[in-house]
């Protein structure tokens, strides 16, 4: 792996990934209820995978509707903080427009691991998240990696939004099976990381070589810019490579969550293939 000096001593072009934007999606739907989105879970698949995470605190209320409180395990049937109520009173807890299914969950975001537990051993794959802020592109990065086998995601400390709300639904109980990671500076963090064994590659239109090429089954962090500026400079210069996804259609941009998708299935198969000839 190359070291930081020969990573940062590269030529970068000025901006990075700005084929990877997507326009914030309108969050008014999720912002006039009575309830703070806040720390609420709602819908079935995200409430359930929430309740047997570990790493999740003691949940601080759960809503159902008396045909949802039946079918739920008998253990949390038991647990003293469930208050059933039909769907309606569920609905004024939460904001408007949470399609909730009967389920709704008050409770703190699962326990976030340090990158040397996230990062130790160095095998498979992390998502690096660079100032990524939109819950829903949130929450579908988060489902993806989960069913691509990603090991972790990395998040900002004051530049991403809480794991709950309209991203826990998005990700449909992706946040609680996918371990987290918060950092004040992730090119800090793409350093320890190096340190520890990784690679990086980050995500970026003007990339001169296709993410196909640069991917080569080590240990790599996937590093995945903003909907508006795609990977920052900097955090550029500490990545190993920069790959582009190659769109012969002659449309210019994807969705970030879009283009995390793709980026995941081109590293899931590289390690596959690498794992084969092993």
């Amino acid at each position: 792996m190359s070291s930081h000096s020969e990573r940062n001593d590269r030529k970068r072009p000025s901006a990075q990934g700005r084929d990877f934007r997507s326009k914030p999606r309108k969050q008014n739907d999720f912002s006039r209820g009575q309830g703070d989105a806040k720390d609420w879970i709602w819908g079935t698949h995200a409430v359930e995978a929430a309740l047997s995470n570990p790493r999740r605190p003691a949940p601080k209320r759960l809503l159902a509707t008396p045909d949802r409180a039946k079918r739920l395990a008998p253990e949390v049937q038991k647990l003293p903080c469930l208050q059933v109520m039909e769907g309606q009173e569920i609905a004024k807890h939460l904001p408007q427009g949470a399609v909730h299914q009967g389920l709704a969950l008050r409770v703190d975001e699962p326990e976030a691991m340090t990158l040397a537990e996230m990062g130790t051993p160095a095998e498979g794959l992390l998502v690096m998240l660079d100032q990524i802020t939109d819950p829903q592109n949130i929450g579908a990065i988060f489902r993806s990696a989960a069913a691509f086998g990603a090991r972790g995601a990395i998040l900002q400390d004051r530049h991403a939004p809480a794991l709950s709300g309209v991203l826990a639904k998005t990700a449909v109980g992706a946040v609680d099976k996918i371990p987290h990671a918060r950092v004040v500076n992730l090119s800090r963090a793409l350093e320890e990381l190096a340190d520890l064994g990784w690679r990086a590659v980050a995500l970026a239109g003007e990339a001169e070589q296709s993410l196909e090429n640069v991917l080569d089954g080590q240990p790599t962090v996937l590093v995945l810019g903003s909907e508006g500026e795609g990977v920052r400079r900097l955090v550029a210069e500490h990545c190993d490579a920069l790959g582009k996804i190659p769109m012969p259609g002659g449309f210019e941009s994807l969705n970030v969550s879009a283009a995390a998708a793709i980026a995941l299935y081109e590293a899931s198969k590289v390690r596959a293939k690498d794992e084969m000839t092993s």
